[in-house]
């Protein structure tokens, strides 16, 4: 394609917009593609939407008193694929990303962003609450996982309530969003040692505050709705045997996963709400960028290197959000390093243990019928947990070691090594 010239004329795609503070949120929910731009890209936008050339946008900002370059405006949109026309050319766009469960209309759960589903729901939510606050032996306990005397027959239903409930807590985020217009995408991913499902409502950026947070508080909501309906099963109810025990169990596996959404440094359903608030457009990439910038330095100062440092990436925030990105770096740091240390000093060895355990019970000679049921369903459960986690990480990471990898190193003529690969 030709380069864009003065008059060049475009046809710009339907955009999704919301002002922050001091710009605006602009971008292509089918794409999920979004971006932070200065009030005057927004006037830039709607101009070139009227259709007017390059040149007469650029004149017409001149006489408010803003001089933009429109020509590298207009490529920059190009490259966002926010243009569907340059010239009365068409441009050959990204395709929409396909969203999970196409079929759910926002005319079906525009309800859950009524006012009335909050109330109902922390109504729910109060009414457990009351209900354990009135006979303590409803709160839960960490017996109550252990439900049968059958190890294995534990580990396996725990696990599929466990994935029950985290389905359910994505499709409330899936829901709500869609309830604004909005397709969101369900799928897996890993935070650190964790396998995480994770629902991608980016689209929610251009949504009034309101929404934005009940799409983001939606997950937790519903694992407290899950547990305050199982105590007050068991309060009003009153079964026994096993039922009993699966609600009790039910209760605590909706209630380990919230204090894991505090766990901000692992951009959580929390780390959302924390990054609304505080008005950043991405605490955690910012967040990363200073943390860089300030180990790099501190290795300069180490070293005494006296070359001029790189610039502070935080100088070009906003000071609002140079606070919260600076106080977010080291939240993000010592955050990661307590959860690794105890994965490295607790989880993975335990689970390494369990996991030889089995294998002896399945080689001895002297195991039952229950011993070998027991060794399988922690074979199963472990085994295929970590296999799911490999296999989502090299999904996300497997390009990065394989370009790495293909990396070769030959000398030249000048001296330094040359990357090609």
């Amino acid at each position: 394609m030709k380069p864009v010239s003065g008059a060049t004329s475009v046809l710009v795609c339907p955009l999704r917009m919301r002002s922050a503070r001091g710009g605006w949120i602009v971008g292509r929910v089918e794409t999920g593609t979004f971006v932070a731009v200065p009030p005057v890209a927004v006037r830039a936008i709607e101009l070139l939407s009227e259709g007017r050339t390059v040149d007469a946008v650029r004149a017409m900002l001149l006489a408010e008193g803003q001089d933009v370059d429109v020509a590298t405006f207009v490529t920059t949109l190009l490259g966002l694929g926010f243009l569907s026309q340059v010239d009365g050319r068409a441009i050959v766009l990204p395709p929409p990303l396909r969203p999970t469960l196409p079929w759910l209309r926002a005319r079906h759960v525009r309800w859950l962003l009524h006012p009335a589903a909050a109330w109902a729901t922390a109504g729910i939510v109060v009414a457990g609450i009351v209900a354990v606050l009135a006979d303590r032996s409803l709160f839960p306990g960490y017996r109550d996982l252990i439900w049968s005397d059958s190890g294995g027959a534990v580990m396996l239903g725990n696990t599929a309530i466990a994935w029950a409930i985290i389905a359910m807590h994505e499709l409330a985020h899936l829901a709500t969003a869609r309830a604004a217009d909005v397709p969101g995408r369900m799928s897996l991913s890993t935070r650190l040692h964790f396998l995480a499902a994770q629902t991608d409502v980016t689209g929610v950026w251009t949504e009034p505050r309101r929404t934005r947070l009940t799409v983001y508080l939606a997950g937790a909501a519903v694992n407290l709705s899950i547990a305050a309906i199982a105590i007050l099963t068991l309060a009003v109810a009153q079964p026994t045997g096993l039922t009993e025990r699966l609600l009790a169990a039910t209760v605590l596996l909706s209630l380990i996963p919230i204090p894991f959404e505090c766990l901000v440094f692992m951009r959580t359903d929390a780390y959302f709400v924390l990054q609304d608030l505080t008005g950043c457009t991405n605490l955690y990439a910012d967040g990363t960028a200073y943390f860089r910038y300030t180990t790099a330095r501190l290795w300069r100062r180490l070293r005494r290197v006296h070359h001029s440092p790189a610039a502070d990436p935080s100088r070009r925030l906003p000071a609002h959000e140079r606070r919260a990105v600076r106080a977010y770096a080291l939240v993000l740091v010592i955050g990661t390093a307590i959860c690794l240390t105890v994965a490295a000093s607790t989880v993975l060895p335990a689970a390494l243990l369990l996991l030889v355990r089995a294998v002896e019970t399945l080689v001895a000679d002297t195991s039952t019928g229950a011993d070998l049921f027991d060794a399988v369903a922690v074979i199963a459960v472990l085994g295929g947990f970590h296999l799911l986690w490999a296999r989502t990480w090299w999904q996300r990471h497997g390009h990065r070691v394989r370009r790495t990898r293909n990396v070769t190193t030959t000398p030249t003529e000048e001296g330094p090594l040359k990357e090609r690969g």
